[in-house]
């Protein structure tokens, strides 16, 4: 029972802290819209969509793209049940969803330490920043040749499965942060234009929820560091993903307030990303690692950001 709670604590502070760049953005496109009932529609109907159909399904997708022969119905039907069968199907593909999650949020973490704007939490953040839009992408190349070396190298079973996986996470990096970065740009358009946009409010809406699922990817990838058991993931993922709903609609300026929040998940999401690179080898990673530092992290920020806050306030 320690351990299940262990795990939903850190796949759940996981996903509301890795969803706040997506509650700011629901927070701003909301603002724009005239329409009650497109907001209405969002927040209500939205956590529905956010909750059962993105963070429901995505597991169940990666599982059946990395196993194929086990069917979409098969991987869908590893949601809803315990028993050994399932067990097995997700044990047998762990390495490759590993590989690639690993790959996936490595990069993720690079991108950010390197090139994306940031409240500097760490004194070598503002150094690496500096230069980092050079370094960046040599990283990420040299990345994925040594993981490729290291998969060469290593007595391990179906090692072109691991190669495949390795440059499938590599690749899903570049796409879903493309449509990011188009994301950015369309938000703020809209922040720009606010009530005069020529996009409809319903439009508005079908925007959030798509975006919503290329932020869940992150979350979603992310939480099979904590477990491979998918009824824990959509449980510990659904719950956060609730809570950053509401926080979307009764306290988004309180979010923004705690500036260091997002370095404490990205440095949790490269410390992921290494333990899944890992397990993909085969080491062996206490289940209780990834919750307590994954927790350790985000503490430290929060109360970095707390702190912060109690020195401007008495300015």
């Amino acid at each position: 029972m320690f351990e299940i709670l262990l795990i939903l604590a850190g796949l759940i502070i996981f996903e509301i802290v890795m969803s706040i760049d997506n509650a700011v953005v629901n927070a701003d496109v909301l603002a724009s819209m005239k329409s009650r009932r497109a907001r209405r529609f969002f927040i209500t109907w939205g956590i529905l969509f956010a909750v059962f159909v993105v963070r429901g399904l995505l597991p169940s997708v990666i599982v059946y793209l990395a196993d194929p022969s086990i069917g979409l119905w098969g991987a869908i039907q590893v949601i809803w049940q315990f028993n050994p069968s399932a067990s097995d199907a997700v044990l047998a593909v762990t390495p490759v969803i590993m590989m690639a999650g690993g790959m996936f949020l490595v990069l993720l973490w690079a991108h950010w330490l390197f090139i994306e704007d940031k409240n500097f939490g760490l004194p070598h953040e503002r150094y690496i920043q500096k230069y980092g839009a050079v370094w960046f992408y040599s990283v990420a190349a040299v990345l994925l040749v040594g993981v490729l070396i290291e998969i060469n190298a290593s007595v391990i079973e179906n090692p072109m499965h691991l190669a495949l996986a390795a440059a499938v996470g590599f690749s899903v990096f570049f796409i879903t942060q493309g449509f990011k970065d188009n994301a950015e740009k369309i938000e703020k358009r809209l922040i720009e234009s606010g009530e005069h946009s020529s996009m409809s409010d319903w439009a508005k809406v079908a925007f959030l929820e798509v975006l919503d699922v290329a932020f869940s990817i992150d979350s979603v990838v992310g939480a099979f560091a904590f477990t491979t058991v998918i009824p824990f993931i959509l449980i510990g993922s659904g719950v956060g993903a609730i809570v950053v709903r509401q926080l979307t609609v009764a306290g988004i300026d309180r979010i923004r307030s705690y500036s260091y929040l997002k370095n404490g998940a990205m440095y949790s999401v490269g410390f992921l990303g290494i333990v899944m690179l890992l397990e993909s080898f085969g080491v062996h990673v206490s289940f209780w690692i990834p919750p307590v530092v994954t927790i350790g992290f985000v503490g430290y920020f929060f109360w970095k950001s707390v702190e912060e806050n109690k020195v401007s306030s008495a300015l």
